[in-house]
């Protein structure tokens, strides 16, 4: 899962993105509203955790400015504490949630489960592939009876491969989900990290059938068939 935090203060959006990719997660990080505002329009997230005093463009006009857009990405609101007019704003502004300053770490963990569980269609608590099912609240991968363990990258990969199982996913749409923005990514990494999630689900199974797919020219799937 993919998430940008647009905050001003250093200290605390460094903090939110250490401890969010302790969480699994893929964080980008932007100080100042315009350039969040920049990657929220150009690049694909999951969740916004939006500070509302923000240099250039203040949270409530990102938040805004997307939902003109039609970018209806879930927002959640940093707010200070006792501002209820702003959370006010906020919401009619078309955030999701917020939190107010100063917060407890799993507080705002807890939120962004709770907002990335509303369904858009239906709630999905396990994603299976065949016989490899993925527990996104847990954490837990498992082939048939037999639990495989991952490292954080190769779980976060996963995971997005799972959620888009039997599509076809370029190397590009693997890695933009998968590192943040300013990963120096070198061409051939996603091809390694495939490997080794097959030397994981799939090669340990000889009497499985595989699940992950190269389809040539274009990248990757994961599915029951090829």
């Amino acid at each position: 899962m993919r998430i940008l935090v647009v905050e001003d203060e250093h200290k605390i959006a460094n903090s939110i993105k250490k401890g969010l990719e302790q969480e699994r997660y893929t964080v980008d990080v932007s100080y100042a509203g315009d350039s969040g505002f920049d990657l929220a329009v150009t690049e694909d997230y999951d969740l916004i955790i939006l500070d509302i005093l923000l240099p250039e463009m203040n949270g409530i006009e990102v938040c805004t400015e997307l939902r003109k857009r039609s970018i209806h990405t879930p927002i959640l609101m940093l707010t200070a504490k006792g501002q209820i007019h702003e959370k006010v704003e906020g919401f009619n502004a078309g955030a999701d949630d917020y939190i107010t300053k100063p917060f407890a770490f799993e507080e705002l963990l807890a939120r962004i489960k709770a907002i990335t569980r509303r369904p858009k269609q239906t709630v999905v608590s396990v994603y299976t592939v065949d016989n490899l099912t993925v527990n996104p609240q847990t954490y837990q991968v498992m082939r048939g009876t037999s639990p495989i363990s991952l490292s954080h990258k190769e779980y976060i990969l996963l995971e997005y491969m799972v959620r888009h199982k039997n599509t076809v996913l370029s190397k590009e749409q693997i890695i933009q989900h998968s590192w943040d923005y300013e990963a120096d990514i070198l061409p051939n990494t996603v091809e390694v990290y495939i490997g080794y999630l097959r030397n994981k689900i799939d090669k340990p199974f000889p009497s499985q059938k595989p699940v992950i797919h190269t389809v040539r020219g274009f990248g990757y799937k994961i599915s029951a068939d090829p």
